[in-house]
């Protein structure tokens, strides 16, 4: 677990935006009696989210589409791959 503090600390951001990312739903919580956490695995996403926001002045709500659009290009490129594969199988090499 990452102290949502300690990170904004070491970024020089504001805690409010990784609120803001809470409460659309691209990050999850966790809150402690200490202040809120973030699972290590979420780290990637919180820093290019960060990224996204501070370098390029992209909003939570464009953060959202971004990360759907991402998604679906994996997801499609995943497919090309296994279509090439079934391709060549019929193809013969």
């Amino acid at each position: 677990m990452i102290s949502i503090t300690q990170y904004c600390t070491i970024h020089n951001i504001d805690t409010s935006f990784v609120h803001a990312l809470a409460d659309e739903g691209l990050i999850v919580l966790t809150i402690a009696t200490d202040g809120p956490f973030i699972e290590e695995e979420q780290l990637p996403e919180l820093e290019s989210y960060t990224r996204w926001h501070y370098e390029m002045g992209v909003n939570t709500e464009g953060i959202d589409v971004i990360r759907h659009l991402l998604g679906r290009i994996t997801d499609m490129q995943k497919e090309m791959r296994n279509l090439r594969m079934r391709l060549r199988l019929y193809e013969g090499d």
